[in-house]
């Protein structure tokens, strides 16, 4: 355990270990047929004893002491110094058990519970915890037991910050320490407790005391973890902020009933078809909120009168969500005419979104946009699954604006809500400025974990700088460090790999001009004209992860392909999403597409070349909530889909992804699910799927 090697037993340790266990085996048979009959004798009680304290970790011989304890303060109720006999005894019991093994749970567990009875002297509890602090300073079980001691005690937490800088201080490694030390801290900034405000004084003392653990052993991490803290407290806003929407605040949306065609009188990064007639109304906060409705979202307008349903864009049942949507329906427009409608949005005038930390949206915003309803044509164009859709580099152009387009149509830059109060200061910048000064020197010396501090630090400094456009001006120095702790570090490499990508994102999204490098029309070949599809083209950038997502709300066309993408957590929020290209990437098992399944305009999806069911375990249904977890709700009968030769019980996750799709062109060859049986389980599943693989179905 912790890097220390196992020595190899002796035979005389062998026979010593099977005569304990014969013996504890023993104990345990007995003290369970003891705790079945309720029997309380003081026989029953010294064979307990004896068990706690030969074996800490038996949880039943503890709930068995706590049934004997109740026992015998029942028999005593009326002599006080008798029940402080029985607590004093027991906590003797506790005491000695923990000599065994000072990590027990079930140990410290227990001497919670016999003090939580009262008539205990409780100052010798921290001498206790002071004699095995000297044995173990690290050990969290202690440290959470003099948490539990200090607050019976009302001791301050003046007085506990005090005793975690003495403890660190005679060991610079003392994970629990510093822990406890920023449990501490948050508490007493947010009280603006005496001393500990402002906050910039109260940071500043600490970024000196942390800098003595680092430098005097940069290859000890507990210090690091302590000043990623710190650099969490100088960057993170603790209020909910919305960031970005769309439409976007002062934009002019054009929506069709029909299939685009060639048309280029207008933008295709403002417009919109529908055949309903909807435009879905998207809020994307900075962090998960709850409690977006029609009490706290309000909308002006000529036609919408009836309260919207606001929906979280989830993969659970949970509703604390990043991102809301709801969906305005539009009035119909007759042939030959159009109509323009305005609509004013009023973001938290009333209190009600909170955040999962339970503090309140405290930032009323207001949007405003125009959606102009273009005329139905009395033919209407030939839908997406028409002509199938061909992610090859001929039929893609680099995008050039028409020149009938204003000059100011793309409403990219407009997506991100610019009207927040600035969160931080000149002394912020100039804090980090000189943090990052100091840790270059360390980042020299192939520091691994230096590297990858300066890598944060020159992040929250871009942060700092320019919060709204998360504009990256260290952004190519950021993207070398993080290639190099590939090499170094290769054991973490994959968290490396997420990192650059993010970065390398941030990059790429920060202003309209360096999105529209890769923007692309589409053609197709078939066709005479170049049609008005632009498709966003973030293909062979070794993306291993998606971000900027708030940057990408207005993209209807998006090529991923030639990634290494395992997840695509986040394009749930791109609810304009139509084609989407995910070829060539890694996505290890259908679980990896539940976001799919919250993209109700998508109808074109190329999941090709992948790694899906290529391993014989899904670890994502273990690893993280997933939208086939035991919380998603099932509304499928498994009697009505009948196929010829794929199970449905073998391919369920394959039923909740796409059974609630109205894909009209799908691609899944080159993966190891894709045999003829599962694509006939697809066709029974898709209904609308018109190209599958290539191939034309109907």
């Amino acid at each position: 355990m912790h890097g220390r090697p196992r020595k190899a037993a002796k035979p005389e340790d062998e026979a010593a270990s099977s005569a304990q266990a014969q013996e504890l085996r023993a104990l345990q048979s007995q003290l369970l047929s003891n705790h079945h009959n309720k029997i309380y004798t003081d026989e029953a009680q010294q064979l307990s004893a004896k068990l706690v304290q030969q074996n800490p970790e038996s949880y039943t011989a503890w709930n068995y002491r706590k049934l004997v304890v109740q026992h015998n303060l029942a028999q005593s109720e009326s002599d006080p110094d008798s029940l402080k006999s029985i607590l004093d005894q027991e906590l003797g019991l506790v005491e000695s058990a923990l000599k065994q093994n000072f990590k027990s749970y079930g140990a410290w567990h227990h001497r919670k519970w016999v003090l939580s009875k009262g008539h205990s002297v409780l100052d010798r509890e921290l001498k206790l915890l002071k004699r095995f602090q000297q044995l173990d300073p690290r050990n969290f079980n202690a440290w959470n037991y003099r948490r539990f001691v200090a607050a019976l005690l009302n001791r301050s937490e003046e007085e506990e910050l005090d005793y975690t800088r003495e403890m660190i201080e005679h060991n610079f490694s003392n994970y629990s320490a510093w822990h406890n030390r920023s449990v501490l801290l948050c508490n007493l900034m947010k009280k603006k407790s005496q001393g500990f405000f402002p906050k910039k004084k109260v940071l500043n003392d600490e970024y000196e005391h942390v800098h003595d653990a680092i430098f005097t052993d940069p290859d000890d991490q507990s210090g690091w973890f302590y000043y990623l803290w710190l650099l969490d407290q100088m960057v993170k806003t603790d209020a909910p902020l919305l960031v970005a929407s769309w439409p976007a605040h002062e934009s002019d949306v054009i929506l069709s009933r029909n299939r685009r065609s060639d048309d280029s009188s207008f933008s295709p990064f403002d417009s919109f078809q529908s055949d309903s007639g909807t435009v879905p109304l998207i809020l994307y906060f900075n962090q998960a909120v709850e409690g977006v409705n029609s009490s706290t979202i309000t909308i002006e307008s000529l036609f919408c009168t009836k309260d919207l349903n606001w929906k979280p864009l989830l993969q659970n049942n949970s509703q604390l969500s990043q991102v809301w949507v709801t969906h305005i329906k539009f009035p119909d427009v007759k042939p030959h005419s159009s109509e323009a409608y305005q609509l004013k949005i009023s973001v938290g005038q009333s209190q009600g979104i909170i955040s999962a930390s339970g503090i309140h949206y405290s930032h009323p915003t207001q949007l405003a946009f125009k959606v102009c309803l273009r005329p139905i044509e009395t033919e209407p164009a030939t839908k997406q699954g028409g002509q199938r859709i061909l992610w090859r580099d001929e039929n893609f152009h680099m995008y050039q604006p028409q020149s009938q387009e204003p000059d100011e149509v793309v409403p990219i830059d407009q997506l991100i809500i610019n009207d927040h109060e600035p969160t931080a200061s000149n002394w912020h910048a100039e804090t980090i400025a000189n943090e990052i000064a100091l840790f270059r020197e360390l980042s020299e010396l192939n520091c691994k974990i230096g590297k990858l501090t300066l890598a944060r630090l020159l992040t929250a400094h871009d942060v700092i700088l320019s919060p709204r456009t998360s504009k990256m001006a260290h952004s190519e120095e950021v993207l070398g460090l993080y290639i190099d702790l590939i090499k170094l570090d290769p054991l973490h490499s994959q968290y490396y790999k997420d990192e650059h990508s993010l970065v390398l994102l941030q990059k790429v999204t920060p202003n309209r001009e360096s999105l529209l490098n890769h923007c692309f029309s589409y053609k197709n070949l078939a066709s005479s004209s170049i049609g008005n599809d632009i498709c966003l083209r973030l293909s062979k950038l070794s993306l291993s992860r998606m971000g900027s997502i708030e940057k990408l709300l207005w993209v209807q066309m998006l090529d991923l392909s030639h990634n290494e993408l395992r997840s695509i957590e986040g394009l749930e929020a791109m609810q304009l999403l139509s084609c989407l290209n995910l070829s060539n990437n890694k996505l290890g098992s259908l679980t990896a597409l539940g976001p799919l399944r919250l993209l109700k305009s998508l109808e074109v999806l190329d999941i090709s070349y992948n790694e899906i069911g290529s391993h014989t375990i899904d670890t994502t249904r273990y690893l993280c909530s997933t939208p086939l977890s035991h919380t998603e709700e099932t509304s499928w009968n498994s009697d009505e889909i009948v196929t010829g030769g794929a199970s449905v019980k073998d391919n369920w996750e394959a039923v909740l992804i796409f059974k609630s799709m109205s894909l009209t062109q799908l691609a899944i060859v080159g993966n190891a699910i894709s045999g003829e049986n599962f694509k006939s389980l697809l066709v029974k599943l898709v209904p609308t799927l018109e190209w599958l693989d290539g191939d034309k179905l109907h």
